[in-house]
């Protein structure tokens, strides 16, 4: 089963980041160019993520289906200051998605945030682990962009 890991450095304080990565309209901020979710159950995300299951639709490019994918939140034990939020999900194309978004203060206002995902794809891992390794790392790039406009949207 393929893992991709990859981290940043954020200059912002790691409260803000973990304040925002728990919020669902960061979803479709930082996946924009690359995938949206539309909510199907319940048929609205909350303004912050709670543990439980979100069925989605997904559209690549923001108009092709790609079926749907079931979000799973929870939020495992902080190790020691890092901060993790988990979505293990699962739906038809990847029948694993087990995604840890680990947040961590490193020095005086900075973060180091990590995508940490591993996948089941079957037979097109190969082919889907470069795809999703760039979808981490524009999704990593969107968070830049957000910090640097002051977490306006």
């Amino acid at each position: 089963m393929p893992t991709i890991k990859i981290s940043s450095i954020f200059d912002a304080p790691a409260d803000r980041v973990w304040e925002e990565a728990n919020t669902t309209r960061l979803l479709n901020y930082v996946t924009r160019g690359r995938i949206a979710f539309d909510p199907i159950d319940p048929p609205q995300f909350p303004e912050r993520w709670a543990e439980g299951e979100y069925k989605v639709a997904m559209r690549g490019f923001g108009t092709m289906p790609l079926g749907s994918q079931t979000i799973g939140i929870e939020f495992p034990p902080p190790q020691g200051d890092t901060r993790i939020l988990r979505d293990n999900g699962h739906g038809r194309f990847f029948r694993k998605w087990d995604h840890r978004i680990y947040v961590e203060p490193v020095g005086e206002g900075r973060t180091r945030y990590t995508d940490e995902l591993d996948f089941d794809a079957g037979v097109l891992n190969a082919i889907a682990k470069p795809i999703v390794r760039e979808f981490y790392q524009h999704r990593q790039a969107r968070w830049k962009k957000l910090i640097a406009n002051d977490f306006r949207y």
